[in-house]
């Protein structure tokens, strides 16, 4: 048997790593062979295969796209941002600007309903007779009722707490509302809940959720902690 004759072993196929590498660290391969590159047809899912520089072209189009709409989200959320900045603004002025309990909590309420578009407001404020309390329309907080077991991480964290709230929880804060509120924002009002508690209630479910940013809502009980502790006396800070 001649030498000609004799079975020539396969050369083994190039693996695809090596291929890949290649081209990686060799980006002048395709510039150098442009007509290499047009003819190259890459299998599509849908519809006939297209060239190298299509699907080049099509990524790059896709990737734009991308960027675009990411885009859009940012300067949407930048829009979003500024606008809760005027309010909050505004917001803190009017409460600085109260001259009275009543007038405080009643600026603080009427803001919440109208400007943040809150469905229900409940304040519970320490330290407040029965008639502040039923002239100002809030509830009395008192730090040992048996019902605030139910918030124990809330009052160790001292941080405003967003999302679906127990039966038991929405029963304490909202009272013959509870059944209609699917969404909490809880606030506390100084450190421990000094001076209380402020929640706002939604009727919709995803208004208020756990991965939501809690900065303004963080300020907004610091706010309130600092001025009602111009109007009220509490029990940390009587005598």
């Amino acid at each position: 048997m001649t030498t000609s004759q004799q079975t020539q072993t396969p050369a083994l196929p190039i693996e695809e790593k090596t291929v890949a590498d290649y081209l990686r660290d060799n980006p002048e391969f395709f510039q150098n062979n442009a007509s290499l590159l047009a003819t190259l047809q890459i299998p599509h899912a849908v519809g006939p295969a297209i060239s190298l520089v299509e699907h080049q072209v099509k990524v790059l189009r896709d990737q734009n796209s991308q960027l675009k709409r990411k885009l859009m989200d940012l300067v949407h959320v930048a829009r979003d941002n500024n606008r809760l900045n005027e309010r909050m603004h505004q917001l803190t002025l009017g409460l600085i600007k109260a001259h009275s309990l009543e007038d405080l909590l009643d600026t603080l309420r009427e803001n919440l309903l109208g400007e943040f578009k809150a469905d229900t407001v409940i304040m519970r404020v320490a330290g407040m007779s029965e008639v502040q309390t039923r002239e100002c329309g809030v509830d009395a907080y008192d730090p040992d009722a048996s019902e605030l077991q139910h918030f124990e991480t809330f009052l160790k964290g001292s941080r405003p707490q967003c999302g679906r709230f127990k039966a038991e929880q929405l029963q304490y804060l909202f009272g013959d509302q509870a059944q209609a509120i699917e969404s909490v924002a809880l606030i506390p009002l100084g450190h421990h809940c000094k001076h209380g508690l402020l929640a706002i209630g939604s009727q919709e479910a995803s208004r208020f959720h756990p991965g939501m940013g809690t900065l303004f809502l963080t300020h907004l009980g610091e706010l309130m902690d600092l001025l009602l502790g111009e109007h009220v006396e509490t029990p940390a800070t009587a005598g």
